[in-house]
């Protein structure tokens, strides 16, 4: 078996000990940039990528291609134009078992954690260390995401103490996730460590405090607070009748009070002798924690593997799809997309075909490849998940699809069939009466309504989005619906207040301890595109935290749009990197934005 690693000092690992050892930094750096690429790169791009100062780059290139082949050896080949590296089934590569493996597996990596291409400088190659440093981003958070996983998974098994160890790890790597926080503190309260759970408490509050300048949120407190009473004995009836009282609480609004019914019902059926009860008050309980009650994701994702778990020991494989779909929701929601894809893709397998599993599993992988701007896939998800919703007469699930699929065409400028998408979402959610949805597509409308000349319509599509936003309590939709209020000011011309408006709708969006992440970037890059025309002072800061947030998260469109920002602002390789990544992205619209290339002579 042969392993390729990436993380700390990258090397070639086989049974009989190390692998050749690649004499040029370069050779990593191009085998590194053709396994983490989604794209095949053409020998022009990488010889301008890295070895444009050399008097022949292509003849560089080329020594390095050889070093690659020697040191994969039997174990796969790199050749082409563009340059294709195909490695044998067998191959383990450290990187991609973090992103897309098991979390037993990803723990086991040992740069788990660790830079890639860690202590690497390549010499005038400014585009690459761009290039680099985004991916170095990504790798961290793939190993932070893995981790938590690690961490509630191994809870769901009853393995405590691992459970602790690697919520210690997210916490380290992270400290002011509040989710990390809150699992940590959670943790520590079921194994009865209450001072150490009222000290990573204090912890917490010390560094949200000092960096943030916010207090805990609700769902760190709410761990502080953690119980776990035993349930009394009760007949499947009894406990049937609760579970149902719970859904119908959060059904008409009685939110808290639904989540409490249903965690007693869990309680009751763990007394019992139902698996079928265990399996449907947690999972009714995680989707209610992680839809309904906002800030308390944590808990809901820690329900939702106990969910899963159980299911996997009675062989229920639609429970185990409909556990894995919210889990992969809630990671999508995080932007933990390569954890959100490999949950999303076990829930359709098992879900084997049946219609109202399969739409919700592609609406919400539609969605993940939306957000990391794969967009023909993202819209051939969409199209399925549409037309799965529409045979199973689910509304809800169209109508999520459908505003996606909106957004999409909005991002690529294809405003008539954006139009047509989001209006068709607004009448769904309208008709279904599904009122807690509806300002996420109006604002987008809104948005459009913008770029089609029509600020005044805009702005009344803008007020009621916002409105209703307030009224719910969201603060997703108030955050979007508040961008696009900015939008409208800086049409009017009062830009103060278009920037005081962005201001509010990022404090908006990320208020609650779990967040739809993607719209944290969106927000960013309207501050740094006004920004760079009104030349405000702050640009360069909220430059910084767009690229910071979108490279970790593999967000490809918004990484672009961070790097092209920069270069406006005069930052040396972010050009060039810009070029290199938007050339996998299908999107005419972003690919206008691009400055003009340096040819590298053959």
């Amino acid at each position: 078996m042969t392993t390729i690693h990436l993380l700390r000092r990258p090397h070639i690992e086989r049974r009989a000990g190390d692998g050749y050892q690649f004499r040029s930094r370069k050779s990593w750096a191009v085998l590194a940039y053709l396994i983490l690429s989604d794209r095949p790169p053409t020998r022009a791009q990488l010889a301008s990528l890295l070895f444009a100062d050399a008097d022949d780059p292509m003849r560089a290139l080329r020594w390095s291609l050889s070093e690659i082949r020697r040191g994969l050896d039997e174990d796969g080949t790199v050749d082409g134009d563009p340059l294709v590296l195909r490695l044998d089934p067998d191959v383990i590569v450290d990187v991609r078992v973090i992103a897309h493996g098991s979390w037993p597996d990803a723990v086991a990596m040992p740069g788990l954690g660790a830079d890639l291409l860690d202590g690497f400088a390549i010499r005038n190659a400014a585009g690459f260390e761009s290039w680099l440093l985004a991916q170095q981003r990504r790798l961290t958070g793939a190993s932070e995401a893995i981790l938590h996983e690690a961490a509630v998974g191994s809870l769901s098994r009853g393995d405590v103490d691992a459970a602790i160890g690697y919520a210690t790890s997210t916490v380290t790597m992270n400290p002011l996730d509040e989710n990390h926080q809150a699992l940590l503190i959670r943790l520590y309260r079921l194994t009865g460590q209450n001072e150490a759970a009222a000290q990573q408490y204090e912890a917490c509050k010390q560094v949200l405090g000092t960096e943030l300048g916010v207090l805990p949120g609700d769902a760190v407190r709410a761990a502080l607070r953690t119980v776990e009473s035993p349930g009394e004995p009760a007949d499947e009836t009894s406990i049937a009748a609760i579970a149902e009282a719970g859904a119908a609480a959060i059904a008409a609004g009685a939110i808290s009070a639904g989540v409490d019914s249903l965690r007693a019902a869990v309680r009751l059926a763990d007394c019992g002798t139902s698996t079928d009860q265990r399996i449907s008050c947690r999972l009714a309980l995680g989707e209610a924690l992680t839809h309904n009650l906002r800030g308390f994701d944590e808990e809901g994702t820690a329900v939702l593997h106990e969910a899963d778990e159980i299911a996997h020991a009675a062989d229920d494989r639609r429970a185990m799809s409909e556990a894995r779909t919210e889990l992969g929701y809630v990671a999508f929601l995080r932007a933990r997309y390569d954890r959100a894809e490999v949950w999303l893709r076990d829930a359709l397998r098992l879900a084997e075909g049946a219609n109202a599993p399969t739409a919700k599993s592609l609406m919400y992988l539609g969605a993940v490849a939306s957000d990391r701007a794969d967009y023909g896939p993202a819209d051939a998800l969409l199209r399925r998940a549409i037309a799965a919703a529409r045979s199973e007469s689910a509304p809800r699930h169209e109508a999520f699809a459908l505003t996606v699929s909106g957004r999409m065409a909005f991002l690529r400028r294809d405003l008539d069939r954006a139009e047509e998408r989001l209006d068709a979402a607004i009448e769904l959610s309208e008709d279904d009466h599904w009122l807690s949805f509806l300002p996420w597509p109006q604002a987008i409308r809104g948005e459009l309504q913008i770029a089609q000349g029509d600020v005044a319509g805009a702005e009344v599509r803008l007020r009621q989005a916002f409105a209703r936003a307030c009224q719910l309590g969201d603060p997703c939709w108030e955050g979007t619906a508040a961008r696009g209020l900015a939008l409208v000011a800086d049409a009017r011309g009062d830009t103060t207040r278009a920037f005081e408006l962005l201001d509010d709708a990022r404090i908006r969006c990320n208020r609650l301890a779990d967040p739809y992440v993607w719209l944290d970037g969106y927000i960013l890059d309207a501050h740094c595109e006004l920004g760079r025309r009104h030349d405000h002072p702050n640009t360069g800061r909220w430059v910084d935290a767009l690229r910071e947030l979108a490279s970790r998260s593999g967000m490809r469109e918004l990484t672009v749009r961070a790097l092209l920002h920069g270069a406006a602002l005069g930052r040396g390789g972010d050009g060039p990197a810009a070029i290199l990544l938007a050339g996998q992205i299908d999107n005419q619209a972003l690919t206008e934005l691009l400055p003009e290339p340096h040819p590298t002579n053959p």
